[in-house]
């Protein structure tokens, strides 16, 4: 816990309140939840060499507290995804960083592991700080989907790991995770140890307030944070 403050104290005194999606992932991947293998990099030759290190296909991301929007950042060079051999890891790298350098930033590229989302459930899990009820969690369809239907369920945290399992039974989407024409059921208690590190991430850190994990791939053996957000505030 210790090593987490200290990671959360060092964002706050640079003066941010947001982490990047790595510092993020870093958070969450030492609480036990599962993230796709990645490394942060600062030049055209070091994506190439993390792409071949991690073993292609690869994702390729801008990395920086100055971009939350990844996906629309740059006129649509922030994320790049299925990138199968070098030339093109070498060729999405150049964009970002060109993009920066036209808006005056300074960015790095967060190049990762590529999961196939085919495979599994797109699920959101989150918590925020409540000011009258505190720390909070919730379960939902993830990427655009929570917008769109609004199905989500929530309860005040820390919760237990059958609380959490419950939470997502109360979804509308619920049979989804059943499996549904002919897809594998997702392992549902992978998803609900998510909300019970969110909330215990919230109980834990009074500097953090909020966290989003969206999507969660929810597969049938375990369940993978492909993207995360946390911000935090002071508590001088």
């Amino acid at each position: 816990m210790t090593e987490q403050l200290t990671r959360i104290q060092t964002v706050l005194e640079e003066e941010r309140t947001t982490m990047t999606e790595a510092e993020a992932k870093e958070l969450l991947d030492e609480q036990g939840l599962s993230v796709p293998t990645g490394e942060i990099v600062h030049s055209l030759d070091a994506a190439v060499d993390a792409a071949d290190e991690i073993g292609y296909p690869v994702v390729a991301k801008v990395a920086s507290p100055l971009v939350q929007h990844k996906s629309e950042w740059g006129n649509g060079v922030g994320v790049n995804v299925n990138l199968e051999e070098a030339d093109a890891v070498r060729t999405a790298a150049e964009r970002i960083f060109e993009a920066a350098q036209r808006q005056g930033i300074d960015v790095a590229v967060l190049v990762e592991e590529a999961v196939d989302l085919e495979a599994g459930l797109e699920v959101i899990v989150g918590g925020t700080r409540d000011p009258s009820f505190g720390p909070t969690v919730l379960v939902g369809l993830g990427g655009i989907t929570v917008e769109v239907l609004e199905d989500t369920s929530h309860r005040l945290a820390p919760i237990s790991t059958a609380e959490a399992v419950a939470m997502t039974r109360e979804l509308e989407a619920s049979p989804l995770f059943d499996g549904y024409r002919g897809s594998p059921a997702v392992d549902r208690e992978a998803v609900a140890e998510a909300i019970v590190t969110v909330g215990e991430l919230l109980e834990t850190h009074e500097e953090i307030r909020e966290i989003e994990i969206n999507p969660l791939l929810a597969r049938s053996d375990r369940a993978v944070a492909l993207d995360a957000l946390i911000s935090l505030e002071r508590n001088d």
